[in-house]
């Protein structure tokens, strides 16, 4: 089963000295480096800043757009892995080493591979 691990943090890399985000991206390479050689990996990638969203809503069939997302917490999400494991127990150990962890925390969601889900993807692809 495929899961998703949503990186939420306080620091992001911005914000960090030179050494530091350097320390952290070794750690991250280290990490998916051994995810990819355990199997576990699907797919990952980091966000650029809250500052750079666009949050959109529709509401009565009216679009609006506002700058960045709307949220009262200090950990936003900065990114995320998509990862592969037997059931939620394996994908909580693998998320647990990630180095987001460490600083903030990381929200680990079963991602939906039910039949109605890949029939309405297939559809979509399809057109």
């Amino acid at each position: 089963m495929k899961y998703l691990c949503l990186i939420c943090a306080e620091t992001v890399m911005e914000q960090m000295s030179a050494v530091d985000a350097e320390k952290h991206f070794e750690e991250y390479r280290e990490f998916t480096g051994n995810i990819r050689t355990s199997g576990h990996f699907v797919d990952c990638n980091r966000l650029l800043p809250p500052i750079a969203a666009i949050t959109v809503r529709v509401r009565n069939g009216k679009v609006s757009t506002c700058d960045g997302p709307y949220v009262e917490t200090k950990e936003q999400l900065g990114g995320y892995y998509v990862i592969e494991a037997r059931d939620l127990n394996e994908a909580i150990r693998v998320a647990s080493r990630i180095p987001g962890a460490g600083i903030g925390c990381v929200e680990v969601r079963p991602i939906a591979e039910d039949v109605q889900t890949i029939h309405a993807l297939r559809i979509a692809e399809t057109g």
